[in-house]
């Protein structure tokens, strides 16, 4: 995804339940706390956090094969690449 920040929370939580990993896990991968990944994933709308956080966690999903695909009329999504 072009632009991190557009990362929804949702998104986050959703990928990393298709890798199958739990929150402690993705934290770890993407060098972040616990809590912050906690409230990443509990936005409504864009992920909270600061970018270079939400950049981790996406580079750490996309390594283990998450695409993220843009709202396109029907919300944004993800898929295994």
């Amino acid at each position: 995804m072009s632009e991190n920040n557009h990362v929804w929370g949702r998104q986050i939580a959703a990928a990393r339940v298709l890798l199958g990993l739990d929150q402690a896990t993705l934290a770890a991968a993407a060098h972040i706390s616990l809590p912050t990944l906690r409230r990443m994933e509990a936005s409504e709308g864009p992920a909270s956090g600061l970018p270079n956080n939400v950049r981790a966690v996406v580079q750490a999903l996309e390594d283990g094969g998450i695409v993220f695909i843009e709202p396109n009329g029907d919300g944004p999504g993800v898929r295994l690449r």
